[in-house]
């Protein structure tokens, strides 16, 4: 997993509230059990009209949004199912960092296991950072998770709290697996001295 330390990037704003993951990456996307393929589908019903066709409208469509790594959205995001498919679909577009007033228990943690950052920032901060975007006062962030604050690049900063194990695995690139791997030597210096305790029946 790739690690995140210090991550700056275009933000793209999402002003809608309680997005669930059925919207993040539809069910009949969830056929496949590699985690990349699936940016190509995330939002997949609000991206694209019946035909195929991008709708101009929708935010991740539009010019300004085109290369964004860093979504602002809004409360209660990544409700529903506890699909990881979710979070893979985000990390595969290419976002990095999920920001919102809230976001759901299950989501929240399935996106340090996959390399995204959610950061909870106050509502009336998040709807005064969309704004102000919209106003095109700034287009950039820098997310500094060994500081645990939010730059824009019209010099706004933001504080965040993140629970410090999860830091740790996010800064180090590490997943429970890679965690575990860590202890490799002292798991085989185990297991070679339990089978000498072992008995053959």
């Amino acid at each position: 997993m790739e690690p995140l330390v210090k991550h700056e990037g275009k933000v793209v704003c999402m002003n809608r509230v309680n997005v669930d993951t059925d919207q993040i990456i539809p069910k009949q996307f969830l056929k496949r059990i590699e985690r990349d393929g699936f940016g190509e589908f995330l939002f997949y019903d609000w991206r694209y009209e019946p035909n195929g066709n991008p709708r101009p409208s929708f935010e991740l469509n539009t010019e300004r949004a085109q290369g964004a790594s860093i979504l602002l959205a809004d409360a209660n995001f990544g409700c529903g199912s506890s699909r990881e498919h979710a979070v893979w679909a985000l990390q595969d577009y290419g976002f990095r960092v999920v920001i919102a007033p809230s976001i759901a228990d299950i989501f929240f943690n399935n996106c340090f296991k996959n390399g995204v950052l959610p950061i909870v920032i106050d509502q009336q901060v998040r709807n005064e950072l969309a704004q102000s975007h919209e106003r095109g006062e700034w287009e950039r962030m820098t997310v500094n998770l060994a500081d645990q604050v939010l730059e824009t690049d019209h010099g706004q900063r933001i504080a965040f709290d993140v629970d410090s194990h999860k830091k740790y695995m996010l800064m180090n690139g590490l997943d429970d697996i890679g965690l575990t791997l860590q202890y490799q030597a002292e798991i085989e210096a185990y297991e070679a001295k339990r089978k000498a305790y072992q008995f053959v029946y």
